[in-house]
């Protein structure tokens, strides 16, 4: 009686072995039940199912063990994981986006809004100050508004010729008007043209007006481009899809604790850290570039102020115009003999009235404006807070999808999904960057490849960066959009220093043993003792128990 009890409780003892290894049947279909649950939420069809866990050997991304994931549903996941992370990529990139757009919008409206301004200060006072003077050269000043709008948006103007035009063409025409008595051909303005530098006829105002205008719309335009250029390229890298390799990697992160019957384990941080790095290793790669242009936009904002700054120059256009047609006046006969004295006396006009007759004398005393400093004071120091805050956008950008997007686990180290099983998670957490993937331990990258797209545009961000530098210094700066310059193509064959002679020589994610994510301090061999549930995995370990077991319960009759 007793060795049959003994019997029993042996025989006992190896069933609860192979219910540990091969799982209580009710609670394959609850896990399996929530796969359907999740599964069905997902959109796809209930049908590809299982009521009960299945054998793995099919499985191509999650581990082989037992699973109620079918080929089919495994390979939905996978595409669905991807875009999903997809999708959060683009939702955190249109978040920047949307942040830089109102930025240019504000700073752009503002703008415009001291150059409108100007303008119609101009038109208010200018008809009732100069008369003729003005209206019969409206068309003169609105040209120069129209091309100081264009050299703001960009156009490829050099703004001290344009300027100069002006002031030659404004010369000619307001000379002619004082003296309607005088024939003057286009030889004889042709002379006054070449002696107008030494003569000044408009004093200091051109002068003062070429230096602080250049300073001034450059600083502004260029700030406002490298909003755009800055916007443009987080458009363009959010496009950028997802490698194969990353698909896998996310594919088991995210579904394959559900696919092995442990749905209710979230990836464990360093984990998700680990796979976002690799994913996104050549985003990481535009943190440099991104960081120097973000940079110089908040030091150009330093030459908003000032006399020269954006504010007083652009809003105070018509000040200087003012200024130089008055000079013009106050200055009309010392002038003419000095034109006289250069270039012959011309000819008197017989039909021309005198110049009292035809013109009246007048001044325009325009107050400068006193400038909204407010508005634009308010405007910097939102966008230097909110450029200073994206500046690790995209390093962070792994650890902020993690936290925000992939439900991590708050469990202790040894309750969360290591890709493997319930578990702590050993592998440290790789540097940012395409090079520090070369020992990535969950997705496969290949740092000789880098993404052409993503160079492309960190060669935007130099360019941008280059012209915001030579901004700040008053240099005037050939502004073609930099989305179109051809010089976005120059980055050779894409590898950065010496990372085209380095090979990504790691073993295969798929290769790995379950010890890679065991709990410290254990040989291989107790590491694989120690899998999710507890149970001893080998086999062959099993069989040789049971058939200790058997003979164990028939020895005695052998004695």
């Amino acid at each position: 009686m007793e060795l049959r009890a003994r019997g029993w409780w042996l025989l006992c003892a190896a069933a609860a072995l192979v219910a540990c290894v091969r799982g209580d049947p009710a609670s394959k279909s609850r896990s399996c039940a929530e796969v359907r649950q999740i599964y069905g939420a997902k959109g796809f069809s209930l049908s590809d199912v299982p009521q009960a866990e299945i054998s793995g050997e099919h499985l191509r991304i999650c581990p082989q063990g037992y699973t109620c994931c079918t080929s089919e549903m495994e390979e939905n996941l996978a595409n669905r994981s991807r875009a999903e992370l997809e999708t959060a990529l683009r939702d955190s990139s249109r978040a920047l986006q949307t942040m830089l757009a109102t930025q240019l919008r504000g700073f752009d409206d503002h703008f415009q809004r001291l150059l409108n301004d100007s303008e119609r200060a101009l038109q208010d006072a200018f008809p009732g100050a100069f008369g003729e003077l003005y209206t019969q050269n409206a068309r003169a000043f609105r040209d120069l508004y129209a091309e100081l709008r264009l050299y703001y948006r960009g156009a490829n103007l050099h703004l001290e010729e344009t300027l100069a035009e002006f002031w030659a063409r404004l010369l000619e025409r307001l000379f002619r008007q004082l003296h309607p008595q005088l024939l003057l051909p286009e030889d004889y303005l042709d002379c006054l043209g070449k002696q107008a530098e030494a003569l000044r006829p408009f004093g200091e105002a051109p002068r003062e007006l070429r230096l602080r205008a250049t300073r001034a719309f450059v600083a502004a335009r260029s700030f406002v481009q490298g909003l755009g250029v800055a916007g443009d390229v987080v458009r363009k890298v959010a496009q950028v899809p997802l490698g194969a390799e990353c698909s896998r990697a996310v594919m088991k992160l995210v579904y394959c604790a559900h696919c092995l019957g442990v749905p209710g384990a979230r990836p464990c941080p360093d984990y998700c850290r680990n796979v976002l790095k690799g994913c996104l290793a050549n985003q990481a790669d535009l943190d440099a570039e991104w960081r120097n242009l973000l940079d110089s936009m908040v030091l150009i904002t330093d030459k908003f102020w000032g006399p020269s700054g954006v504010e007083r120059v652009v809003g105070g256009v018509h000040v200087w115009l003012a200024e130089a047609v008055n000079t013009l006046q106050d200055n009309r006969d010392a002038l003419t003999a000095k034109v006289i004295q250069g270039c012959g006396s011309p000819k008197v006009n017989p039909q021309g009235a005198g110049p009292e007759e035809r013109q009246r004398r007048g001044k325009a005393v325009l107050p400068e404006q006193p400038p909204a400093g407010g508005a634009l004071e308010k405007l910097v120091s939102e966008a230097k807070a909110q450029l200073r805050d994206v500046q690790d956008f995209w390093i962070s950008l792994p650890g902020t999808l993690c936290s925000e997007k992939m439900a991590l686990s708050t469990a202790s180290d040894d309750r969360c999904w290591n890709g493997v099983a319930k578990g702590r998670y050993l592998p440290e957490v790789m540097g940012d960057g395409l090079a520090n993937q070369i020992n990535n331990p969950e997705v496969e990258v290949d740092i000789t490849k880098p993404d052409m797209t993503i160079r492309q545009q960190i060669m935007q961000l130099k360019i941008m960066t280059n012209r915001l530098r030579s901004a700040y210094n008053g240099n005037d700066v050939d502004f073609q959009d930099a989305s179109d310059d051809g010089s976005g193509s120059g980055s050779g064959d894409g590898c950065l220093d010496d990372t085209c002679s380095r090979k990504a020589g790691k073993k295969s994610s798929s290769a790995r043993t379950p010890l890679t994510h065991a709990l410290p301090g254990l040989s291989e061999r107790e590491g694989q003792k120690t899998s999710a549930a507890g149970c001893p995995q080998p086999l062959a370990f099993l069989l040789l128990l049971l058939l200790s077991l058997a003979l164990a319960v028939a020895g005695p009759r052998w004695r």
